[in-house]
């Protein structure tokens, strides 16, 4: 991609988005989600901004050929669409909304999950030639959309047609759009993730431990220790990859999963509240109004509602 600045008033970013939205439109209809043949490959419709959806980005690439949409992490907000792209390194928790859709100009999303397996194999090509790091190494970043990036994309799109050729083409689509994502300014974030040694991976170790086992009670040193790291060190890199600290990275996930467990299990909050690790009903209602706004119970059943109407 090199270091030129593509905006979305550039012809061919503008051709190649339309491409895709076109693709995506055709193969949609009138359907708002489809998880497609495509291993890793979903696609969104909606004619609508939505309420805000709890849910946890995995290593992925979202890219917008119509409409915005805006992802909280933490206290960081991303706002993207069309020109732009999120690109996600690594798992974390978050809260998405489409933020411009329309009738007549629909949402029209990309998600595509990057396996880390081919990352490392397209980074052991002599080819590949990675960025310098910018400052910081964060799991989440929103980057410039350019024809190249576009074009394996839409070619992945129009793979659906074809069935049969799925197999064969869709890994290799994919290594394309891995190539190109690390031949661009944020290529190093990806390269951090897959690398074994690197303190991003170290972190990304004491991540994958959080999140399976967020619902036992936290020891930072021995969270450290799974890193290979000091205590120090971990929270420094940590911060730095996720924008909160272990402990308020657990947090995260235990309310996220708890406003889950009560929408799809419908159980009451204080069962949600045990179920995801706390001790004290009251702790928990008291973060979860600081975080998602309203007392748990009114919250899921304003997230009902929104979903009805």
């Amino acid at each position: 991609m090199g270091t030129k600045s593509w905006q979305a008033d550039d012809p061919g970013v503008r051709h190649a988005l339309k491409a895709l939205a076109g693709s995506i439109d055709k193969v949609l209809g009138d359907a708002p989600e489809l998880l497609t043949d495509v291993p890793g490959l979903t696609l969104y419709r909606t004619t609508a901004p939505t309420a805000p959806n709890p849910c946890t980005y995995e290593p992925s690439l979202l890219l917008i050929a119509q409409g915005k949409k805006r992802v909280d992490l933490g206290k960081q907000s991303y706002v993207f669409g069309e020109s732009t792209f999120l690109l996600t390194s690594i798992e974390l928790p978050i809260v998405s909304r489409v933020s411009v859709a329309s009738g007549e100009k629909p949402y029209l999303a990309f998600f595509l999950k990057l396996e880390m397996g081919i990352v490392r194999d397209v980074l052991n090509t002599e080819e590949v030639r990675i960025s310098s790091p910018s400052v910081g190494t964060g799991g989440m970043v929103v980057g410039q959309a350019t024809p190249e990036l576009l074009s394996p994309c839409s070619r992945m799109v129009q793979l659906l047609d074809t069935p049969r050729d799925v197999p064969f083409f869709g890994k290799m689509l994919q290594r394309e759009i891995v190539y190109r994502l690390l031949q661009g300014p944020q290529g190093h974030r990806l390269r951090s993730i897959a690398t074994l040694g690197d303190q991003s991976y170290r972190t990304a170790k004491a991540v994958t431990w959080l999140r399976e086992n967020f619902e036992k009670t936290l020891n930072v040193d021995e969270l450290a220790s799974i890193a290979g790291m000091s205590r120090s060190t971990l929270h420094h890199h940590f911060r730095g990859l996720t924008g909160m600290s272990p402990i308020q990275f657990q947090k995260q996930l235990r309310l996220h999963t708890a406003r889950q467990k009560m929408l799809a299990q419908e159980i009451d909050a204080a069962s949600a509240a045990f179920e995801v690790g706390y001790g004290s009903p009251s702790q928990f209602n008291r973060e979860y109004k600081r975080v998602f706004g309203k007392p748990p119970m009114r919250d899921v059943q304003a997230l009902r509602a929104s979903q009805l109407s």
